[in-house]
């Protein structure tokens, strides 16, 4: 190159610098002459769509004897600061054929600064790359030789290669330099033809400079491409299970363009120009990646990689091609800088381009082009840019919400393995932090999914804690045989019904009854526990005993305060279970839940665990709750026996009656709802009542129960259940239990055209007035026997601590009256069993007990206190 105007083009921070190297000036006063290197800062404006000036600095040299030149520039990353700057290699060549190397760096306030220099006896020609540092690398005589800004002294690499294709950063790695070498084959000629010395002579290989580390080139691409590489650009590299993976794009000598992964070639384009001697990638904005090829005949074209390498666009007669984000808005975009003769601005033309709807061209006057393309391009850049902000902000959000329910999930499986060791009578030992990470682990390479935090104990490691695991296993290994008279299950309709029938003589000593459903089989992705809802049916022969009990809901004048022991009791109970009932004279536990879950995993083992409270009389006659969990057995489902009917309901008709077995009707029940109706006619008997039911509605009554009628009238209503009680002729009370509240309208609306036009139709809220008013009856008996016994359990106890308080000797005997005073000292052994007399008569007035047992006898009063009003808002 002559020495004359000289200009360098670098993008930086969506900046194009200017580097231009002036003619040597004599100064005014020196001898010496000087040479200035002038920077110029241009900025895209997109208001005129001209680059305008925003800075400019100058640094200058002596060159009395020198001849200047621009070898290079580039952006490197200055090691004392981790800032990347722009760096210029300078070349100053004096007479005695002695060359120096100066590398400057520009900083943001336009001041250059000289990092180092260096001297050579030859000039800098072969591939020669600016890289951290700043560091500068070349090629000579087939040697590898580089300086840095540390050492300041040329090394040399103990590599012979005869190009370098690549210099760059690779994770773990530090700076590598990528190059082609000769291949060391025997020299016997038998061994290798000559088209095979052709394709294995020449190898690409690897060498990490800090390391001094040589990489093999099989990583980076195949050896048979090795001869015909010119140029490479690394896309992505990364270190995955300490293997090193590559993606890569290569020119070749054969005008193709080939994207390599982790060393094998995935596509290949045909490029338009021959002689392509470098590849840049950009990444716009809709994240497609762009490779732009430069040709040594000053040709440029543009390669997209989609479903498959092919080229987007080409131009002729480019002077210099950059990217960068020059409009600002997030994402690069190409520079294309034209050559132009006539001209003499070096931004006189120009076409910034993302091959999208970024498209700029210099010669087009935009001021009075149309306004609002401008304003609609605008608007959709920003509105894109905000929609990707929240979706990545929302993708956030999503993943920290797996997190936390994947930890979820993973505590209530440890609970409900806890709970089965503690019904098995099993220790349950809580995972390690190893073994949670390795069971982690396996669940990751499953479900291919990120492995969440580890599980760690909820509990402290203390000996003895209160309401341990080995208490309630001791409380639970007490519970006597024979204990489950009989456990069952049916299918009706689209939900399961699992049935514990208890042995009455153990059973009228519990309650808070209640069943739970655990899989037995360990599923890593669901929760075990089956959600259910509980029922307790009480089913005597005669059928105005009959009664169904689901979980009441508390009526607003009273709320029962729990203590602290209540609500620990409560706090273990089962996860969505609906168990607070009363089961006084109950005799079947009924469990209900979806069919549908279960039968995704085709064949299932399921627990069947029952709940309660065993109450237990103090001699006192205080009683005291403690909690149970036994173990009913095993229940298992699949969908062959379901599909064959096993375990369908069977309510066939036999002489006039329903044979539907004790079990079918309970399923039937606790599926059902219950609605009851006083039926009231004042001028005429409610003789078609009975009728309607057993034509009309088709019902006959089970055998097991008579006053129990099934209705099985083909359409929606089949199934329901009916009860009808006379009180008199002219009043008496229909019980339906039906699906839903559909079957009940269709039920009602059937029964209105068959009666007299007086009658009048009530709603109970539960049951009939007659058993509600007995009910009420037993309920305030109950709380006047509580109230008695605690009274008396409470003077009981005041009494014995006033005979313990008295001495042993003060006791008076039982003297005729006149005896004792007739003396003197029979007065006085009569004033002091009077004055003893009056003391107790005023410690009984002022009794006092100790918290515990007041707070017991409260809690046992405000019990029966709420049963009774249960039933009195029952009735209102």
């Amino acid at each position: 190159m002559l020495l004359g105007e000289q200009e360098q083009f670098l993008s930086y921070n969506g900046e194009v610098l200017i580097f231009q190297l002036s003619k040597p000036k004599c100064v005014e006063g020196a001898a010496d002459k000087t040479v200035n290197l002038c920077v110029r800062r241009m900025a895209f404006n997109r208001d005129t769509r001209l680059f305008v000036q925003k800075s400019s600095g100058v640094f200058s040299m002596r060159a009395s004897h020198f001849k200047m030149e621009i070898i290079c520039c580039s952006c490197a990353t200055d090691s004392r600061t981790g800032i990347i700057l722009p760096c210029i290699l300078m070349k100053k060549k004096k007479r005695n054929n002695v060359v120096k190397y100066l590398l400057l760096l520009l900083h943001s306030s336009n001041q250059f600064e000289q990092s180092f220099h260096f001297k050579l006896d030859y000039e800098l020609k072969e591939d020669i790359r600016l890289f951290t540092g700043p560091s500068v690398l070349w090629r000579h005589a087939n040697k590898l030789f580089y300086i840095s800004s540390d050492t300041c002294t040329v090394l040399s690499a103990p590599v012979q290669l005869s190009s370098v294709v690549w210099t760059g950063e690779i994770e773990d790695e530090g700076t590598v330099v990528l190059g082609i070498r000769t291949a060391c084959l025997p020299e016997s000629e038998d061994e290798f033809s000559t088209s095979d010395r052709a394709i294995w002579g020449s190898e690409f290989f690897g060498y990490a400079i800090e390391t001094q580390k040589m990489l093999s080139g099989t990583c980076f691409m195949a050896h048979a491409y090795s001869r015909v590489v010119s140029s490479v650009c690394v896309c992505k590299n990364e270190m995955s299970k300490k293997q090193l993976r590559i993606s890569l794009v290569a020119i070749t000598h054969k005008n193709q363009l080939i994207w390599f992964q982790d060393g094998l070639p995935k596509g290949v384009c045909e490029l338009p120009y021959e002689k392509p001697c470098s590849v840049k990638t950009a990444v716009t904005r809709s994240n497609d990646l762009l490779f732009i090829v430069s040709f040594a005949s000053g040709n440029s074209c543009v390669v997209q990689r989609r479903d498959s390498l092919q080229v987007a666009s080409k131009w002729q007669n480019v002077k210099s091609v950059l990217v960068d984000d020059f409009i600002g808005s997030g994402s690069e975009q190409l520079l294309l800088l034209f050559k132009d003769d006539s001209n003499t601005d070096v931004l006189s033309t120009f076409k910034i381009t993302d091959l999208g709807e970024v498209n700029y061209a210099s010669g087009i006057n935009y001021k009075h082009d149309l306004p609002a393309a401008e304003g609609l391009q605008e608007n959709g850049l920003l509105t894109v840019r905000a929609l990707e902000t929240r979706l990545q902000a929302g993708c956030t959000s999503v993943r920290e919400l797996q997190q936390h329910l994947g930890l979820k999930r993973r505590v209530i499986l440890e609970s409900c393995r806890a709970l089965i060791d503690l019904v098995e009578e099993r220790t349950h030992i809580l995972p390690t932090a190893k073994e949670v990470k390795c069971r982690r682990e396996y669940r990751s390479l499953l479900n291919s999914a990120k492995p969440f935090e580890g599980l760690v104990s909820l509990w402290d490691d203390v000996e003895n804690p209160p309401h341990s695991l080995s208490k309630e296993t001791s409380l639970a290994s007490k519970v006597p045989e024979h204990f489950i008279e009989k456990l069952w299950q049916r299918v009706v309709g689209d939900s399961l019904v699992v049935g514990v029938k208890l042995t009455e003589s153990y059973y009228l000593s519990l309650s808070d009854v209640s069943l739970s459903l655990v899989m037995d089989q360990d599923f890593s992705s669901i929760s075990p526990v089956i959600e259910c809802r509980n029922k307790i049916i009480k089913l005597n022969k005669a059928f105005s005993a009959l009664a169904v009990s689901p979980c009441q809901i508390e009526p607003p004048p009273k709320k029962m305060k729990l203590d602290s022991h209540s609500k620990n009791d409560l706090k273990k109970e089962f996860p969505k279970r609906c168990s607070k009932v009363q089961l006084d004279g109950a005799k079947t536990v009924i469990a209900v839940t979806s069919l549908a879950p279960l039968l995704a995993f085709h064949r299932i083992c399921c627990i069947v665990l029952l709940h309660m409270k065993k109450q237990k009389r103090r001699n006192d006659s205080i009683q005291e709750s403690k909690k149970i969990t036994v173990l009913c057995g095993k229940i298992l489902l699949s969908l062959e026996d379901i599909s064959n009917g096993k375990y369908s309901v069977k309510m066939l008709r036999d002489n006039s009656y329903c044979t539907g077995s004790m079990e079918d009707i309970l399923a039937v029940l606790a599926v059902s709802v219950r609605f009851s109706f006083q039926i009231v006619s004042s001028d005429c008997t409610l003789t078609p009542v009975n009728s309607w039911l057993l034509g009309e509605m088709e019902c006959t009554p089970f055998k097991e129960c008579h006053d129990n009628i099934f209705c099985h009238k083909a359409g929606n209503v089949y199934g329901t259940v009916f009860n009808w009680t006379l009180k008199n002729p002219f009043e008496g009370v229909l019980t339906l239990f039906c699906r839903n509240l559909t079957v009940l309208f269709q039920c009602l609306h059937s029964l209105t055209r068959v009666l007299p036009p007086s009658c009048d139709v009530k709603f109970l809220r539960s049951g009939s007035k007659g058993v509600l008013t007995e009910q009420l009856a037993l309920a305030l008996e109950k709380e006047m026997h509580t109230l008695r016994s605690s009274f008396f359990s409470k003077e009981s106890k005041a009494e014995n601590s006033l005979t313990r308080g008295n001495e042993p000797g003060t006791k008076i005997s039982d003297a005729p009256m006149a005896s004792l005073l007739d003396s003197e000292e029979g007065v006085q052994q009569f004033r002091k069993k009077l004055q003893n007399e009056r003391e107790e008569s005023v410690l009984s007035m002022n009794q006092t007990m100790n918290g515990a047992l007041y707070q017991e006898i409260a809690l046992k009063i405000a019990e029966a206190q709420l049963s009774s009003d249960m039933i009195v808002w029952r009735l209102s």
